[in-house]
């Protein structure tokens, strides 16, 4: 062993212990003119790639996986939630997966890493649900974490998204099996624990100043996304409306989505709104941190990540 592996390796096995005890960035910060916003990292979940397109060939598919240097079978996706400070409301957009299910045992950080970060979740006075797909209301569903929210809590979840999970069709999406039972039994629960803080809309609901949800279905027939808007600066968090593939291939269909045609419009509706007015996109499932700007090549459109700001 040479004298640089020796001292190289207690320095890069310590990076991280102090604080977090993680290795990388989990949270990443934006200012949208008067309001903060914070991207955090719930961690990935390692998926068929299959359910990233599931109305192209497998040909096509795996043309743009190699392209990216990615294995052909598994993909991981990330999964982010957001934290937004809008005047005196704390407002937590979506939760992550929570720790109920095995085979996402490298997501579910969030919770976690809002107290890390010093954040009370005693403090949040708002929380968005998306959609309530598992990896979106999990966090919440986690034992102990209601116990350390307000009472008063007001968790915003479209009316459209609270019928469907009474009763949801799964008939058009294309998941592997073991997802819609536990899809079911997260958002039942979800509903069972928050039941009395949970404050319905139609279309939209200004959550905050500056900060407003609205309905776009697709993904599911309530799915939401979150504008966070303020001194003529604009933040769009987009969801689930937006995948990976989503912006050079925005007619891939996802296999999670319940409505993959409408889906596949609202992509469309978003990745314009954005190109055309040069605001500030970021998701559910595109790479940590997930903001930046859509730039439009014809038909497709090309995401250009923010520079990293130190």
């Amino acid at each position: 062993m040479t004298e640089t592996t020796r001292n190289v390796q207690p320095v890069i096995a310590s990076v991280g212990k102090e604080g977090s005890g993680e290795l990388v960035s989990s949270r990443y910060a934006v200012r949208i003119g008067d309001v903060d916003v914070v991207l955090i990292s719930d961690g990935v979940l390692p998926l068929p790639t299959s359910t990233m397109s599931t109305n192209v060939s497998e040909a096509d598919r795996n043309a743009w996986f190699d392209d990216r240097f990615l294995q052909r079978d598994m993909f991981d996706w990330a999964l982010n939630v957001a934290l937004v400070r809008s005047g005196d409301r704390l407002i937590l957009v979506d939760s992550g997966v929570g720790d109920g299910f095995e085979y996402f045992s490298r997501a579910g950080r969030s919770v976690m890493r809002l107290e890390t970060a010093g954040i009370d979740l005693g403090a949040i006075t708002d929380i968005v649900i998306t959609h309530m797909h598992m990896d979106h209301v999990g966090g919440l569903n986690v034992d102990g974490v209601k116990a350390k929210l307000r009472p008063d809590v007001r968790i915003h979840v479209a009316a459209a998204e609270v019928e469907f999970w009474k009763n949801p069709d799964f008939s058009q999406t294309v998941m592997p099996e073991a997802v819609p039972p536990a899809l079911r039994k997260a958002a039942a629960k979800f509903v069972q624990l928050y039941s009395e803080n949970i404050v319905q809309f139609d279309k939209t609901v200004e959550v905050a100043a500056g900060v407003t949800a609205r309905v776009t279905g697709g993904h599911t027939p309530g799915h939401c996304v979150v504008d966070v808007a303020s001194k003529g600066e604009k933040l769009t968090f987009v969801g689930d409306a937006i995948f990976e593939v989503g912006f050079e291939q925005p007619d891939w269909q996802n296999g999670f989505e319940h409505e993959p045609e409408i889906a596949t419009q609202v992509r469309i509706a978003l990745l314009d709104e954005a190109a055309e007015t040069g605001s500030l996109l970021a998701a559910a499932h595109v790479a940590f941190p997930s903001v930046g700007h859509i730039a439009r090549n014809g038909d497709v459109y090309r995401f250009v990540p923010v520079q990293w700001d130190y």
